[in-house]
């Protein structure tokens, strides 16, 4: 099983500062992967810089100049919550050509999956919109780039950041030849990601949304996933899968209010692989979205890498969560996004 990874120093070089997204994250993961020597398992895919026709297969050619402007001018706050630096654009543009990369690995056969480590992250980046601390939308842009260049009729993207990815859903809401399912702290930044948002015309039962109430943690999410998430993707028959990688869903990450541990990431990796194993010769792709605590951040993309791998082991030094803690009871939820889609 070889496993890839994608990772450039100029990810670093989007500087924000004291901001939670910054580039202590991936220097984190890095480092982790170097002094465990899980790194030395891998294969390193060098990532290169998106055209400005990729980036346009999901971005506004305005806004693409718009973002190029702002770096060239020093940077500058693009909402409350997502600023640039003078590098950023540069950052942005590599991170959409690092996912792109990864996923030319695994349909040329280079990889059996991949895993790009990149940032700015990008599933709340809409066609003109920055925010949520993206800039552009990596995974979106990969799944048009593979539509257009492998001639795939079906990819399914799995997201499990703890915020709804309203950027990715946007893109693909009207169109059937991509499943966009997302697990989601709900009500939550942004606002988006209801059950009632199914997708439309063409799309229509294409986007499922699990909005989560918050406490949820491993055995909700893997409820989540055995009961919905597994029948759906099985459904659509898939022939590349990618991932939105989100870690701020762990219970020790300030950002957000759930449970999950890192034992409860290597199940949900486990599950993904285990569906691309079955229905898409294990065409898989991982992007890094959010996460925020960097020993819950770090060891958790460290046990995705050993489910990709096939370890037999992991790492979690953070453990559960206190004990006492009653997580709320999800039934109800998973009948009605059942009944909504129609999965037995």
């Amino acid at each position: 099983m070889t496993v890839g990874f994608v990772y450039d120093p100029i990810y670093l070089k989007h500087d924000t500062g004291q901001h939670p997204e910054n580039a202590t994250r991936l220097e984190a993961i890095i480092s982790h992967l170097e002094q465990t020597g899980l790194k030395q398992q891998l294969t390193f895919i060098s990532p290169r810089p998106a055209s400005t026709e990729e980036l346009s297969l999901v971005h506004d050619k305005g806004y693409i100049s718009h973002i190029q402007d702002v770096a060239q001018e020093g940077g500058d706050w693009l909402d409350a919550d997502t600023v640039m630096s003078p590098n950023s654009y540069e950052a942005a543009v590599y991170a959409a050509g690092g996912l792109i990369r990864a996923t030319e690995a695994v349909m040329n056969g280079e990889v059996d999956s991949a895993f790009a480590l990149v940032r700015p992250p990008g599933h709340h980046a809409t066609s003109q919109r920055a925010m949520g601390f993206c800039l552009f939308n990596n995974v979106a842009i990969a799944t048009k780039y593979a539509l257009a260049k492998y001639k795939l009729e079906r990819i399914a993207i799995i997201d499990f950041d703890v915020h709804h990815g309203n950027g990715t859903q946007a893109t693909f809401y009207d169109n059937p030849h991509v499943l966009y399912i997302s697990t989601h702290q709900y009500p939550f930044y942004p606002g988006t990601g209801s059950i009632e948002q199914t997708g439309t015309g063409a799309g229509k039962g294409t986007t499922i949304n699990i909005p989560l109430p918050a406490g949820c943690g491993d055995a909700e999410y893997l409820q989540s996933f055995e009961q919905i998430i597994m029948p759906a993707v099985k459904r659509f028959k898939p022939q590349l899968i990618l991932v939105s990688a989100g870690y701020d869903s762990h219970w020790d990450d300030g950002l957000a209010l759930m449970q999950v541990s890192v034992t409860g990431f290597a199940q949900i990796i486990k599950i993904i692989r285990g569906l691309a194993e079955e229905l898409c010769s294990t065409r898989l792709v991982f992007t890094l979205e959010g996460g925020y605590n960097l020993t819950a951040l770090a060891t958790s993309v460290k046990a995705t890498f050993d489910m990709l791998l096939g370890n037999a082991t992991i790492e979690d030094p953070l453990g559960q969560s206190q004990p006492g803690f009653e997580p709320p009871t999800i039934a109800p939820l998973i009948k009605a996004i059942k009944e909504i889609h129609n999965l037995s």
